[in-house]
């Protein structure tokens, strides 16, 4: 069960934003009902300081807006002084909310200076309206978070009412993007920026309804083609498992590595796989998928060797030093009553239009990771969510006609969304864009966190010039 300290703190949050007397007056200070007002939880000294917040009223389905409406919510953090423009962040997922960036912004306002910085919760996310009603409500037993029972009831629901289900698209998320952006955008400067899945959705966005005005995207952590296999999430754990084995072979050409750790690191992986009393020693007891999560950060990533090393020795304390280091790696994106990931709107949308291979069975998965070191717990997950699909519409794996400046920032060492297939989407787009992708030497995924200071260098340049900078960037 969640902390009650923290239970009360989203109950709290969450009577705020979608319908308290104190919120509603606030609100009635507006000349328009989905105007910017100062936000409940902005208070001085915090992360959310000066924040300004605005609910908009959006068609659950854009082919038929007599049906039922949802809420949006988007969060303004003012440029400091005279604002140059607007930069819109899109986040990942499917399944985050705009918290992803509150931790992350001074890396942006450096980034962007004098830009206002607006970040909205992506439908079925955070503080817009949710796919379970009732279970993910502010309220209810787990907060934002299905916990016990919620678990069950919420996808029930999910199957009771279809329809509204499969109203939770990527296509229709597309459109909620360019409605807010369009009421919000005043025909100001305009940039756009995405990054994981977001890149998907800004894309989609740029196929089925572009905005009238956008000066520029960056794309960071592009998705691969919507229609490749190769890349898919049912293969995640080959891209894993291809990260995770360059890192071992790196520690295996240096020779002080190999030293330290007493030979190969490729052998002494399969060695720990292989022995189940060494695998019991490792977080869950599932050493391929505990190692895949440690490739996600550069700093944990380069402890791999180390770690494996303590673990031939009988030293248990580098593991654990990397474990606890792992989960505050995590925390650091858990200070927000809306930063849960909606897992039903994970598996609505990765059922339906991420997955190449809905007949996927766990027999298949576990003889696939059979073959890897490393593995992620995505395909998995994947297994039996097929009832929750909705229909691919016309949109999928099209491309947008035309696009301004695009800045693709790309991580050779990305154990999510792989260069080379970040490389064969950039190749579908428009060639007139002046699409410009800048390689990061060593970079995960999600570059404005893992990599900020070559995310500065590339978008503060890409900003002021249209282009990438000249400079190579690295984190090796």
């Amino acid at each position: 069960m969640k902390h009650p300290t923290v239970a009360a703190a989203v109950a709290v949050w969450g009577s705020l934003v979608l319908g308290s007397p104190s919120f509603a007056s606030d609100q009635a200070t507006a000349a328009r009902a989905d105007e910017f007002v100062g936000c409940p939880d902005a208070k001085e000294g915090t992360a959310l300081a000066g924040s300004l917040c605005a609910r908009f009223s959006a068609p659950l389905d854009y082919a038929d807006p007599s049906r039922e409406r949802i809420e949006l919510f988007v969060r303004k953090f003012p440029a400091p002084g005279r604002s140059a423009g607007q930069v819109w962040l899109v986040a990942g997922g499917p399944g985050e909310s705009g918290a992803s960036f509150y931790p992350l912004l001074k890396t942006l306002r450096a980034s962007f200076p004098g830009y206002d910085l607006l970040i909205p919760d992506h439908r079925g996310t955070g503080f817009s309206s949710r796919l379970c009603q009732k279970e993910e409500a502010a309220d209810s037993e787990g907060g934002a978070a299905l916990e016990g029972a919620e678990w069950a009831t919420c996808f029930e629901a999910l199957e009771s009412d279809s329809k509204r289900t499969r109203a939770f698209t990527i296509t229709h998320s597309a459109h909620d993007l360019r409605a807010l952006m369009e009421r919000y955008s005043a025909g100001r400067q305009t940039w756009l920026y995405g990054v994981s899945y977001g890149t998907q959705l800004v894309l989609r966005m740029m196929t089925v309804a572009p905005p009238r005005r956008l000066d520029g995207i960056v794309l960071d952590s592009l998705v691969p083609p919507e229609t490749t296999e190769q890349w898919d999430l049912s293969h995640r754990s080959a891209v894993v498992d291809e990260v995770g084995r360059a890192v071992l072979a790196h520690c295996d050409a240096d020779p002080g590595c190999r030293a330290r750790l007493g030979g190969s690191a490729v052998t002494a992986m399969q060695e720990l796989v292989d022995d189940p009393k060494l695998s019991a020693a490792v977080p869950g007891g599932r050493p391929k998928l505990f190692f895949g999560a440690l490739l996600d950060g550069p700093e944990l990533r380069a402890r791999i060797p180390l770690v494996l090393a303590g673990l031939r020795g009988g030293d248990l304390e580098p593991l654990r030093q990397v474990q606890q280091d792992l989960e505050a790696l995590g925390a650091q994106f858990d200070g927000f009553p809306q930063s849960s990931l909606s897992i039903p709107l994970v598996s609505v949308i990765s059922a339906s239009e991420n997955n190449a291979r809905p007949s996927l069975t766990q027999a298949q998965v576990e003889a696939e990771a059979a073959r890897f070191l490393f593995v992620s717990s995505l395909p998995g997950q994947l297994v039996g969510r097929t009832s929750l699909a909705y229909p691919r519409d016309e949109w999928f794996g099209r491309s947008p006609a035309a696009l301004p400046p695009v800045l693709v920032l790309q991580g050779d060492m990305d154990p999510k969304t792989p260069l080379a297939g970040a490389q064969a989407h950039i190749r579908l787009l428009p060639k007139a864009a002046g699409v410009n992708l800048f390689t990061v030497k060593g970079g995960p995924h999600f570059l404005l966190f893992t990599a900020p200071a070559c995310f500065k260098a590339a978008v503060s340049t890409f900003v002021q010039k249209r282009r990438a900078p000249r400079a190579a960037c690295s984190i090796q």
